[in-house]
């Protein structure tokens, strides 16, 4: 089933503010949590769907990618991650938009608690990484899935990621009780006021560990390497970045992965030239092949196509062969094969081939008669890419 658009989920206009994307998700976000709507699925795959809206919209930088490229610019169809996709919890949601409610979760006074939810304490977030990955045309017109090496900070397998030693555990922290936040109470001219803040001892996580695992220093993570797959949609273009949740660095302590940003460059072809979506190719004939006419093998990104050369073709004509180009990213159709049409003229002639041209060049069909409605090349570029 094809994705929604993001802004028809959270019922905003592509022009809306970000106060009224948050205000709009926030919304979303109360009207369907799934505590309001217990064993309701329908409300429990549209709370996690306006999540994963509100994560492109709320993003300038993703939302710039997004209404360029749609889904397939943030790694929607690229990825298969996201919150639809089922990479994070509820908690985790509200953890990661917690500025969308003042930090806390909005639910725990309603509902009684929060059902074990962490109140106030910290979820570490690993960092995202950026990788580039340099694809063919051939490439980008089909789509392809690629297996790439990414050096990153993995879970450390010797404490499962939990940054304490085995057999060890956590305790709450002392200075805020575990709720990884501190309070304090001053005297001012307005009267007693109360300041909340990050907790000094534990950084906010309300828990310390009792011994750190050795080998990541009670960290949670090390250095490693991982191997992962991307599914690159076809039509992508350079400059392009895809994103894929969770398969960035891994969060200390069990925290939340970051991102991959893709980045996406073009190689170089040795035969064509990309213009939006449509492939441009020069296709060089001989002077007498474009006098009496003849048919060319043309090569396109799926092999070879027989193209016909009407007897009298021009330099600079070009020939159009439909849906040979690359596919539009969010699948709009598919660009053209646009050729270019060259007449080779000898810059080395025999002296029996100079005679033969001498005598032709004196006849009335070898002189000049251009066409005034015939459109200029510049007119016929003008046309191609309107």
């Amino acid at each position: 089933m094809a994705k929604r658009d993001f802004y028809e989920i959270l019922g905003v206009s592509k022009g809306a503010s970000p106060d009224e994307i948050k205000k709009a998700y926030r919304k979303n976000a109360l009207e369907f949590h799934p505590d309001r709507n217990p064993d309701n699925k329908a409300a429990e795959e549209k709370f996690k769907e306006s999540a994963e809206a509100y994560e492109v919209l709320g993003d300038a930088e993703k939302r710039k990618r997004y209404d360029q490229f749609g889904h397939a610019g943030v790694g929607s169809s690229a990825a298969g991650g996201g919150f639809g996709g089922g990479g994070f919890d509820m908690n985790d949601i509200f953890e990661r938009f917690g500025d969308v409610f003042g930090g806390e979760h909005p639910f725990e006074s309603f509902f009684g608690g929060g059902g074990g939810r962490r109140g106030g304490r910290r979820v570490n977030r690993g960092s995202n990484l950026r990788i580039k990955v340099k694809l063919t045309l051939e490439e980008i017109a089909t789509g392809v899935e690629k297996k790439v090496k990414v050096n990153k900070y993995i879970s450390c397998t010797h404490c499962n990621g939990s940054g304490a030693n085995k057999g060890s555990g956590f305790s709450n922290c002392s200075t805020c009780k575990g709720t990884g936040q501190v309070t304090r109470t001053q005297q001012t001219i307005l009267g007693y006021m109360q300041t909340s803040s990050t907790c000094p001892a534990c950084g906010g996580e309300g828990q310390v560990i009792a011994d750190k695992c050795k080998p990541c220093n009670g960290d949670g993570i090390v250095r490693g390497e991982d191997v992962i797959t991307i599914n690159i949609p076809a039509g992508v273009a350079e400059g392009m970045q895809l994103s894929m949740s969770g398969k960035g660095n891994a969060g200390p302590r069990g925290g939340i992965p970051g991102e991959l940003i893709i980045a996406i460059e073009e190689a170089e072809h040795p035969h064509f030239k990309r213009e939006g979506n449509n492939i441009f190719y020069e296709e060089h004939l001989n002077f007498a092949d474009a006098a009496i006419g003849t048919s060319v093998d043309v090569p396109t990104l799926d092999g070879k196509a027989k193209v016909k050369i009407d007897a009298g073709t021009q330099p600079g004509k070009i020939l159009r062969l439909k849906g040979k180009g690359i596919p539009d990213v969010n699948g709009y159709g598919k660009g053209d094969l646009l050729i270019s049409i060259n007449v080779w003229t000898p810059q080395h002639l025999s002296h029996e081939e100079k005679k033969i041209l001498e005598k032709l060049r004196e006849s009335d069909n070898f002189k000049p008669h251009p066409n005034k409605k015939d459109k200029g090349f510049f007119d016929r570029m003008k046309e191609y890419f309107e």
